[in-house]
């Protein structure tokens, strides 16, 4: 098997790429349509209640989250689809132009809110350190996949991207798992509503993590390259 023929095969993924962007778009919907709801009301003169008044007391940072993580969500979906990924493409390239200050920004500015925001019920200081901590991880991604881009180390480039958005789509698997445990225990219940947001976290990195490992195993190993050399 010569290389290109190799790296062919590891370009097919199993599966349809486009059955994954529907998958990714549809739990991206959760958030966007909520933020969307949100931004209507900062932006729309709505009532003030207990639930928007710090949202409408201080807007700019809430709608710099919301318009930040709709375009890194949907744009960022786009870009799990190996067509639109291929290095001579430049859908991929000027996408990540607009994706990565994108998805700093929803890092930034969730960590703002986490800290200055006036906390509501259910929130607590072990909820604000895990936004804290997967904020963190998020921009600290983001940065390490700018600097293998830097240094022409494509793979981990993806690697790292990969891990950011699982990240940032962490709103839309909290909004699956908090469903029942708002049913089971209450929407303002503590200990479920910390429980459960850091899990949907640890679900998404996870995913992540066997996407890329996945992905390793396909890609053409050195010897086989050599061979075909």
């Amino acid at each position: 098997m010569t290389a290109d023929a190799a790296t062919t095969r590891a370009r097919r993924a199993p599966g349809s790429p486009w059955l994954t962007l529907t998958g990714l778009i549809l739990l991206s919907l959760i958030p966007v349509l909520a933020g969307a709801a949100r931004l209507g009301e900062v932006t729309g003169g709505a009532a003030l209640t207990s639930h928007n008044a710090r949202f409408i007391d201080s807007p700019f940072p809430v709608v710099i989250h919301i318009v930040s993580v709709t375009i890194f969500s949907l744009l960022g979906a786009f870009q799990f689809v190996p067509a639109l990924r291929r290095r001579r493409n430049r859908w991929h390239r000027v996408a990540g132009r607009i994706l990565i200050p994108a998805g700093l920004l929803t890092a930034l500015s969730g960590m703002w809110m986490a800290v200055f925001y006036p906390q509501p019920l259910g929130d607590g200081v072990v909820l604000t350190v895990l936004r804290l901590f997967f904020g963190s991880a998020m921009a600290a991604s983001i940065l390490l996949g700018i600097r293998a881009l830097l240094r022409r180390k494509f793979v981990a480039h993806g690697d790292w991207m990969t891990r950011a958005f699982a990240i940032g789509m962490g709103a839309g698997t909290q909004a699956i798992v908090l469903l029942p445990g708002s049913i089971i225990f209450g929407s303002t219940d503590e200990l479920s509503r910390t429980t459960l947001m850091g899990a949907a976290w640890v679900i998404n990195v996870v995913v992540a993590e066997t996407v890329i490992r996945h992905r390793a195993r396909r890609l053409p190993s050195p010897n086989l390259t050599r061979m075909a050399t």
